[in-house]
């Protein structure tokens, strides 16, 4: 006998998001979301990427449709990762990371703790006292991805946060995003416009379309996290991202590949 499905973290159901302007940057998008799973969302600029996004964090709402949250308001702790990593400038790392705590009322020596434990689980234990001018680039990512991660959120949505970084240090972000990911059993839904970032980090990948945005393809990424050694230059991972590069430009028409297929 096969097992029901789980019901998912959120459901959208033909959701279409129109701005004062008269510009329609969603139409009639249908998600659903699994607890636990990353998500990639990958597409053109001006596809709606942001936007829905913005739509999951509450930040906006829908002009058209539905999203359906598996979990009560009080209970859905959303982490939010933007592009930027947007830290008070003159406050050192623990500080920024323990931002949301102390907003939310909680003593100053647990956040505290909190914050350090979050900072130790991105890879910054020992720079609490740090502030944003003496890290790198890179750095300044991980506080605001320790930030984000200190509330324990149930969904961590991330917009291109690796986007303005050299590809030696976003690839190493990207690795220690997926051992975070399997160590703390978030469900992630990242934003990119890198196909190679959207396979290599996602367990499903879904490319949308522009004018409005819509989903134009998705599948799945069924290697195994954290990914082994070789996953970059394996002829699967060529292969899929062969098929979301054209998926991307609208000229995909074959069967999807599988790693290990």
């Amino acid at each position: 006998m096969t097992p029901p499905a789980t019901a998912p973290l959120v459901r959208l159901e033909a959701v279409g998001k129109r701005f004062a302007s008269g510009t329609e940057a969603l139409a009639g998008l249908d998600l659903s979301i699994q607890a636990g799973e990353f998500l990639a969302i990958l597409g053109p600029s001006g596809c709606g990427k942001s936007t829905l996004l913005r739509l999951l964090a509450g930040l906006t709402q829908p002009t058209s449709g539905t999203l359906h949250w598996a979990r009560p308001p009080a209970t859905r702790e959303i982490g939010f990762v933007f592009q930027e990593a947007t830290l008070l400038p003159w406050a050192d790392a623990a500080t920024n990371v323990a931002l949301p705590l102390r907003l939310a009322g909680m003593a100053p020596d647990e956040r505290q703790q909190r914050a350090a434990a979050a900072l130790a689980a991105v890879g910054l234990g020992g720079f609490e006292r740090a502030i944003p001018r003496e890290l790198s680039g890179g750095m300044r990512m991980r506080v605001s991805i320790a930030r984000a991660l200190v509330t324990q959120p149930a969904i961590l949505l991330m917009d291109e946060p690796f986007a303005a970084l050299d590809e030696l240090t976003r690839h190493k972000l990207n690795d220690d995003l997926l051992a975070l990911y399997a160590r703390a059993g978030v469900t992630v839904v990242f934003v990119t416009h890198s196909v190679f970032e959207s396979v290599y980090l996602a367990s499903r990948v879904m490319v949308m379309a522009a004018n409005p945005g819509r989903v134009a393809a998705e599948f799945r990424i069924p290697a195994p996290v954290p990914r082994e050694p070789g996953f970059r230059t394996s002829v699967a991972y060529a292969e899929m991202c062969r098929d979301a590069s054209l998926a991307l430009a609208g000229t995909f028409t074959g069967a999807l590949h599988e790693a290990g297929a």
